[in-house]
């Protein structure tokens, strides 16, 4: 317990770091999370350190419970009411935060962490590559349902590494970095360049399909 809560930690020091080192102009760029500039990403990713039960049901009962909604709605308000400067010092002062979803333990708050760092990070093009260590402990913890959750369809597809030995699925190879095919999964469409093979249009942004 203690070793996978100093990762997640590490990983949120990181990111507060690469936060910290973004011009104010990057605050509103988009990320690869459909509809989120960084501000409002950033917003989701420190929501579950500022939003106590109460209010987060009561947010949910307005949503008519649907997370989703929920989670939307609270990022755009809290990215227009907290400055970059705050949600960067949110982050900082809570790497250590015991927070995890629901049924994923602290392997899905790693997993959180780590899927929407890349989603600002690979859309702004910056270098940061996310440990192999860390990549290892969220691929390990994978499931089936992850895909299918995101409503990724991987029919005749197969995700293959080129910097970890790591396949997922069955099919035509897709290649890239584990980070990259972490995003395909997730069901984010990557920018240009960043996947191989056959199927590499279809997970990526800007090409017709």
């Amino acid at each position: 317990m203690t070793d996978i809560r100093s990762v997640v930690a590490g990983e949120r020091a990181e990111l507060a770091d690469v936060l910290d080192g973004l011009q104010p102009q990057d605050w509103d760029r988009a990320t690869l999370c459909d509809g989120w500039r960084v501000r409002e990403l950033v917003a989701h990713i420190t929501l579950p350190y500022r939003m106590s039960m109460p209010r987060f049901v009561a947010g949910m009962v307005r949503a008519g419970g649907s997370f989703n909604r929920y989670a939307d709605r609270q990022a755009r308000r809290d990215a227009v009411e907290l400055t970059p400067a705050q949600l960067v010092e949110c982050l900082r002062q809570n790497i250590n935060h015991p927070w995890k979803p629901p049924g994923g333990g602290y392997e899905g708050a790693l997993s959180h962490d780590v899927i929407h760092g890349l989603d600002v990070t690979v859309a702004l093009g910056i270098d940061r590559q996310v440990p192999s260590e860390r990549l290892g402990i969220v691929f390990d913890a994978m499931r089936p349902r992850h895909a299918k959750y995101f409503g990724v369809d991987l029919t005749d597809v197969q995700l293959r590494a080129t910097d970890l030995t790591w396949t997922y699925g069955t099919g035509t190879p897709l290649t890239g970095t584990a980070q990259d095919l972490l995003l395909v999964l997730s069901g984010r469409s990557l920018p240009p360049n960043h996947l191989s093979g056959r199927d590499a249009d279809r997970f990526t942004a800007g090409v017709t399909r």
